[in-house]
């Protein structure tokens, strides 16, 4: 987050952050993507985007959607 890059994990690696909590310690999501929010300059968040499919894969309109979520948050922070 702090280097205000854009993260995509690969279908079906152990690369995926760990985001959720879970008791048992297994994998439920298996693809996600994290775009940062900025604000002024600033990185204030991330819109997250997960999947639970067991051959998931984020493409190109799952990046795009969490990419307009981060900017209009971002420009709604915007002072």
């Amino acid at each position: 987050m702090e280097d205000k890059e854009v993260y995509t994990s690969k279908e079906n690696s152990d690369v995926a952050l760990p985001i959720t909590k879970n008791d048992n310690k297994e994998r439920k999501y298996n693809a996600q993507v994290v775009y940062p929010i900025i604000s002024n300059g600033d990185t204030i968040g991330t819109v997250i985007l997960m999947s639970k499919e067991a051959n998931g894969q984020m493409n190109e309109v799952e990046k795009k959607v969490a990419q307009s979520a981060a900017t209009f948050l971002g420009s709604q922070m915007e002072i």
